[in-house]
């Protein structure tokens, strides 16, 4: 993994990350330069860099135009490994620096804060080099086009790359100029997508078969796909799983249970404090990039809780609690929110960063530490040649279950629980002893609302209050801090301030996270704020040509490119969302607009949908709401958060839930409220057969419907 090669394709995300983040304070500091006055970790990293970096702004931007200047865009994000070593080796370097302050406007930009700029400039290396990854590095024009690119590069490589560029810029401007229109238009056309005027019959689209084409990328042996490195994508499995379910599909449905196994067996999870690293190395889940991101611990907290209740499998459960405890420990604020991400890098005793630091143990450490467990401890967790890594190091990683265990050992279930807590503690309190990873603290509302929906899934499955009182903090905290009066929401958040107008990603996981919260509290509050946001994005992010919604709102600055994100990715595409969204918002508003919109922006992605499924599972989701019954679920009475948390115990994706305790003037539950009773209505396209009291017949009425 020396150089971070990354495909940024449709359907496959295989980032070779990234680490960096907040240096230690110190008293004194040779240079500093314009990004000591941001918020970011990323940049403030980088604030004391011989390098004269900017912080991406109209101040920056006109200053380039103004001196003539090309820009050197240095793009990264604050968990990320091969950005700090090119820091390291580059930035940090006087040498260097001494070039690019010369002749070039130096730009730092956090990814993670700045979406949409990253997106324009990884399309750009994708299309010059194809590939693309972080440290992202480009140069352009004083106005901004992009006219050469690249990942990370070694000192040397790029004192001459910058060079020659500068020189060709000097000689030869008018090649520049040519070439940056060429690559503007190839911008332009990477996520251009069509109005599709065609008649689609949802109910009969060949779902089977494209699974089918699907299933030849299976990994049956370790599960996820065949090949390295191995993302988890919980969201293609979060659709697997419920096509499986919903069709009978035992051989499907073993797939994704084996999938999730292994993940959860593997060294990609945190055996000792809980919680995702975000991606393996190796096709066996075993050496991960050992930074934790927010937006995968939310999404794989969803979906194990939805697979808890498709199969009741133990494991799941232990999956979900121990990676809630590491959110509620170690990334989350007093404020209820959360933050972004642990770094992959930690101090070693030499005061060295190294990948995994934090994680990792030796064999002599862990005989020392479990001296009387150490065979049965070496044997669960294979501290033997299939766990080891680098050196004489291992990272833990199991490949017996529980019962297997028990089995070998002739010991009991409650003997081995025991052993296993006993292991973590102890283990957690020695790593605790070393110098953590360093935290990036900002909050991202995207993010916030992956996680907020998280603990909103958790309580469904698991009842337990904890987790609907940390989501509603979280929610009101959004409420009061990132949504405005107007429906606007801003992006970022950090040490009291709400900053960067949002972006469709935003919108789309706050109003999805919203109505998920409504669904359990009742509390009408969150749908009206989720409708009021979505009204606000058909204002600001709606093009009524292709009847999809840009990235960015009218309201920002323009880029090279104003783009459309529509295929699903690590996280998916904030179309797909919002049309989730707007299918549901439908039901509980009684309007065409949104049904007929959701409709047709799934007709606009049918044709790549077919060639690439992975790439699209969110959309596939969707589709499935068109191929069977969808449900409303309405419950009205003093009883009804008991009965609708009763529902909640059986896995139903295909339903939405409405209820109130009292008399409501809401479209799906107007009439319905008679006192002294609790009824449950089940519904479709809201034509309900006879409400009933007992929570079983209703699910018996949604399986016979």
């Amino acid at each position: 993994m020396r150089h971070s090669l990354l495909l940024v394709v449709f359907f496959t995300t295989l980032f070779i990350s990234c680490n960096t983040s907040k240096k230690e304070i110190v008293e004194t500091h040779a240079y500093t330069n314009d990004l000591i006055h941001e918020t970011s970790p990323y940049l403030l990293q980088h604030a004391h860099n011989p390098v004269d970096w900017r912080a991406w702004n109209e101040t920056t931007l006109e200053k380039a135009k103004s001196e003539k200047k090309l820009m050197i865009i240095s793009i990264g994000y604050a968990a990320c490994h091969w950005c700090h070593v090119m820091e390291h080796e580059s930035f940090e370097d006087s040498t260097v620096a001494a070039v690019m302050n010369a002749k070039f406007i130096s730009v730092k930009v956090d990814r993670e804060e700045r979406p949409d700029v990253d997106q324009i400039y990884i399309n750009a290396v994708q299309l010059m080099t194809g590939s693309a990854g972080w440290p992202l590095n480009v140069i352009t024009l004083p106005d901004g086009r992009p006219v050469w690119g690249g990942t990370y590069f070694k000192k040397e490589e790029w004192i001459s790359a910058i060079e020659r560029i500068q020189e060709l810029y000097e000689k030869e401007p008018q090649k520049l100029e040519a070439y940056a229109s060429r690559l503007e238009e190839g911008i332009k056309s990477m996520d251009l997508i069509t109005f599709n005027s065609n008649e689609v019959d949802f109910t009969t689209y060949p779902t089977k078969d494209i699974i089918a084409t699907w299933e030849k990328s299976f990994d049956h042996r370790f599960g996820g796909y065949k090949r390295a490195p191995k993302f988890m994508m919980p969201n293609n499995y979060h659709f697997l799983l419920r096509y499986a379910v919903q069709n009978e599909d035992e051989e499907l449905l073993n797939f994704v249970k084996l999938t999730l196994d292994q993940i959860a067996y593997g060294g990609v999870y945190d055996h000792i404090g809980g919680g995702f690293a975000r991606y393996s190395v190796d096709e066996k889940w075993h050496v991960p990039h050992f930074e934790k991101m927010l937006y995968d611990n939310a999404q794989l907290v969803s979906l194990y809780s939805d697979a808890y209740l498709a199969t009741k499998d133990e494991l799941y459960k232990q999956v979900v609690f121990e990676t809630l405890d590491f959110i509620a420990k170690e990334m989350t604020h007093s404020e209820g929110v959360f933050y972004s991400s642990l770094d992959a890098d930690s101090k070693t005793e030499t005061g060295k960063l190294v990948e995994g630091a934090y994680y990792i143990y030796t064999k002599e450490e862990l005989q020392k530490l479990l001296p009387t467990d150490f065979e049965l401890f070496r044997a669960y967790y294979n501290i033997n040649s299939y766990g080891k890594w680098e050196g004489d190091h291992y990272v833990l990683i199991r490949d017996k279950s529980d019962a297997e265990i028990q089995q070998e050992f002739g010991i009991t279930s409650e003997t081995l629980q025991k052993k296993k807590q006993n292991w973590k503690e102890v283990l957690f309190n020695y790593r605790e002893k070393r110098p953590r990873p360093r935290l990036d603290d900002k909050t991202l509302t995207s993010w916030n609302g992956l996680m907020l929906k998280a603990y909103v899934d958790a309580y469904k499955t698991f009842q337990k209050k904890e987790y609907l009182d940390i989501a509603i903090k979280n929610a009101q905290f959004i409420a009061s801090k990132q949504l405005q009066q107007n429906g606007a929401l801003y992006h970022s958040y950090k040490d009291g301030k709400s900053t960067i107008n949002g972006y469709l990603e935003d919108y789309a996981a706050v109003i999805e996270a919203y109505i998920a919260l409504y669904e359990v509290t009742m509390d009408e509050q969150w749908l009206t704020k989720a409708k009021k946001m979505t009204d606000y994005t058909f204002s600001h992010f709606f093009d009524e040509e292709k009847h999809m919604f840009y990235f960015t709102s009218k309201e920002d600055a323009k880029l090279v490119s104003r783009s459309i994100e529509y295929r699903d990715n690590v996280i998916p595409a904030s179309n797909s969302i919002m049309a989730k969204n707007l299918f549901k918002l439908s039901h509980y508003f009684d309007s065409p607009k949104f049904a007929e919109t959701n409709r047709q922006m799934l007709k606009n992605v049918q044709a790549e949908m077919e060639q690439y499924p992975s790439g699209f599972s969110n959309w596939l989701d969707l589709l499935a709401n068109y191929q069977s019954k969808f449900f409303e679920v309405v419950v009205v009475g003093n009883a009804a958060s008991e009965k609708i948390n009763e529902i909640n115990q059986y896995y139903i994706p295909n339903k939405l839930i409405a209820g109130s305790e009292k008399d409501s003037q809401s479209y799906l539950l107007e009439g319905r409220y008679v006192s002294g009773e609790t009824y449950i209505y089940v519904c479709v396209n809201n034509t309900c057969k006879l409400p009933v009291t007992d929570t079983k017949k209703a699910i018996e009425s949604i399986k016979n419907y």
